[in-house]
């Protein structure tokens, strides 16, 4: 089922030199000619560091970015008494969480220096040796700006370019093993962190990071992980927390793991007693969790005491939950049904898609706060930005995660597939890129043409969506393939390019975490007229044009090294074979290494603003790091046998889960729709 290809297990390097090292290595290897370049570049660099300036400054008056906009969703999840400062970030929230102000120092120090130079020289060669060819590469018609030039490039070498992120990876995880071990949050420039909830805290990054260490095949790191699951962590905490970010990542990863360790060669435990371990932490967790679904409605509170099991209203927004958290929660409850046969978890959990879709929202276009106690929206604004994304990518996961068993998903998806192209895609000014803007005053009011990084999970989903997982080849043999899917193919790749273009329109080649575009007086929408999009993505003054349909301003202007955009890439190499795909991903990966990595080893942090070079830290490492954004990485340049996408979903925490038969364990849908009629509204009896 899955590749047994040997994976490299070096040692981790101990720092950033350890890393450059690392790779200089490669370089090495690849041409003798290009190591003797690269060593007499850092042999030149060490010596003029002896007799240099050692330090410098970041500027001191750093500009505060606090943001009005979403002032109600700027907001702590998870409180103690008397500390109000802001725990691990809302996956599916962007905010304008103020920078650090003053000074702290970059250190212009030998390692700095050596660290630019070499990555300087490696960024030159390319980082790559000989090399491997595209697999299963559509043969179908492609859009006209995908260049020939980048697609199928030759002389590259993935697997190379795979162990430079499983370094990237150790070095996160080393410094952080170091300087933050058990710590729920972790600040890399700084090395300090801070738990979530004493004694102990929560283990928020070792277990969200869990399968990823597993993917990568770091036995090493991964046993030092488990020992602290079994041994450290545990739940009896008097604290709530959020129970949307503690299933997709806590839970998540979990249960990732219990199923990881038995599918991929060499990972279970060396005691038999061990192999459930991960399976009774998660079901612990769940069974706390469970508190949260005890509303009037059956829609989660917000927030859960871990101790007690106490459901909470959200701290803010009314008391309403986020609509993509409380439709969140299902790939999780029902894998863990499945696992123990305990039917209450999926019954909690598909009960939410019930109360949500008996509201009737038009056009399958869900507004992004509800009511827990009355099940009822909150407001009318949709987008699929944060709070309303993972809503539409768990209608599809659903679908194909019980073998396609409950095609009531895949009506909701379909129908809001619709509902976006009716509603929420146009076209920008000049290059015509799609743009995925929002609706704030809902669907008849006006167009907001902006695009939070969170909403790049959609391309990628909407391929995945097409074929299901089967490269395009295998799904255009399939019955049923017809205009409409290549269509949606061409869309998911139109998408992709947006998402590409809110990277290189910085100077640092990062996006920032909102991305606003100039739009035609009226706008030109999708559901009128179908356009292709101009250019290449150049950004040579004579091509870059369509730089000017892009506006990042001050207040999205941070990168918290999210992973959207790199998952989407993920998906349409996999499913297109389009190497296009890895290309851009390998641009945005030397990016973040070359703008986010921190001096002495304390792996890599998000940055406060991507237009400027070097960017100011945030010192700052989410979890979702580790998690996602390496992980997608990794995979974006692996054999496609490893977690292949006909046989497994990943959660919206990329946390992989086998697709099984809800039969074998009598589980089906519990509930059905109320007719629409044809415009699209309930039809009661």
């Amino acid at each position: 089922m899955y590749s047994r290809d040997p994976f490299n297990l070096r040692k981790a390097p101990p720092s950033a030199l350890g890393y450059l090292q690392t790779a200089a290595s490669r370089a090495q290897k690849a041409t003798e000619k290009a190591a003797e370049a690269v060593t007499e570049t850092v042999q030149a660099a060490t010596e003029k560091v002896k007799d240099a300036d050692m330090s410098f400054k970041l500027p001191q008056a750093i500009p505060n970015f606090d943001s009005a906009q979403r002032k109600f969703e700027d907001h702590v999840w998870n409180k103690f008494s008397g500390d109000e400062k802001g725990l691990p970030m809302y996956k599916d929230k962007p905010t304008s969480y103020g920078v650090k102000r003053g000074g702290g120092r970059w250190g212009k120090k030998r390692i700095a220096v050596i660290a630019l130079v070499v990555f300087g020289a490696l960024y030159w060669l390319g980082w790559a040796g000989s090399g491997e060819g595209g697999e299963g590469v559509d043969s179908g018609k492609k859009s006209s700006w995908i260049p020939t030039t980048q697609s199928g490039k030759k002389g590259v070498d993935w697997n190379t370019r795979r162990e430079s992120v499983r370094d990237a990876f150790l070095l996160s995880w080393k410094g952080y093993e170091e300087h933050g071990w058990g710590y729920d949050e972790y600040h890399p420039v700084s090395k300090t962190g801070r738990y979530m909830a004493q004694p102990n805290g929560m283990g928020w990054i070792i277990v969200d990071a869990l399968d990823t260490l597993m993917v990568m095949n770091l036995t090493k790191e991964l046993k030092h992980a488990r020992e602290w699951v079994s041994t450290t962590l545990n739940y009896e905490k008097d604290q709530d927390v959020n129970t949307f970010e503690t299933t997709i990542r806590m839970l998540g990863g979990l249960l990732s793991a219990h199923y990881l360790q038995d599918a991929l060669p060499g990972l279970k435990p060396e005691s038999a007693n061990e192999e459930d371990l991960f399976l009774e932490k998660a079901a612990d967790l769940a069974d706390r969790l469970m508190g949260a679904f005890d509303s009037p409605s059956g829609v989660p509170w917000a927030s859960v005491i871990l101790k007690s099991g106490e459901g909470k209203p959200s701290h803010a927004d009314g008391g309403a939950s986020s609509t993509a958290e409380a439709t969140t929660l299902q790939l999780e409850l029902k894998y863990l049904a499945f696992l123990t046969g305990e039917p209450h978890y999926w019954e909690k959990a598909e009960k939410v898609m019930e109360v949500i879709d008996n509201n009737g929202a038009k056009d399958g276009l869900v507004p992004i706060f509800v009511y827990a106690d009355k099940g009822t929206f909150r407001g009318e604004e949709v987008r699929l930005g944060s709070r309303g994304d993972s809503y539409y990518e768990y209608l599809l996961k659903q679908y194909l995660q019980t073998q396609k068993q409950e095609p009531v998903y895949l009506d909701m998806w379909n129908e809001s597939l619709n509902g976006v192209k009716k509603h929420l895609l146009a076209y920008s000014r000049d290059a015509h890129l799609t743009v995925l803007a929002e609706r704030p005053s809902g669907l008849d009011g006006n167009l907001h043409p902006k695009m939070d990084h969170l909403v790049c999970f959609y391309p990628g989903t909407i391929a995945l969506g097409v074929t299901g997982g089967l490269t395009v080849a295998e799904a255009r043999k399939l019955p049923g393939w017809g205009k409409a899917q290549e269509d949606d193919l061409v869309l998911a790749r139109e998408l992709m390019k947006t998402c590409m273009a809110m990277y290189r329109v910085n100077p640092t080649g990062l996006a920032g975490e909102i991305t606003h575009f100039e739009l035609a007086d009226p706008p030109r929408m999708y559901r009128q007229e179908v356009l292709q999009s101009k250019g290449n993505l150049e950004t040579n003054a004579e091509d870059a044009g369509w730089m000017k349909d892009l506006i990042v301003k001050p207040a999205d202007s941070h990168n918290l090294q999210r992973p959207e955009t790199v998952e989407s890439l993920f998906y349409m190499w996999r499913i297109t074979g389009d190497e296009l795909y890895r290309e851009w991903g390998w641009e945005m990966f030397e990016n973040f290494v070359k703008h986010t990595i921190v001096e002495n080893g304390g792996g890599f942090t998000s940055v406060s603003d991507v237009r400027t070079v070097p960017p100011p830290s945030r010192d700052n490492m989410e979890s979702f790091w580790l998690a996602e954004t390496l992980k997608y990485f990794y995979l974006l340049f692996s054999p496609n046998d490893l977690l292949p996408l006909d046989q497994i979903v990943l959660n919206t925490e990329a946390h992989p889960f086998p697709r099984f038969d809800a039969s074998k364990k009598r589980f089906k849908t519990g509930w059905k729709r109320i007719p629409r009629n044809e415009k699209g509204e309930l039809v009661r009896s």
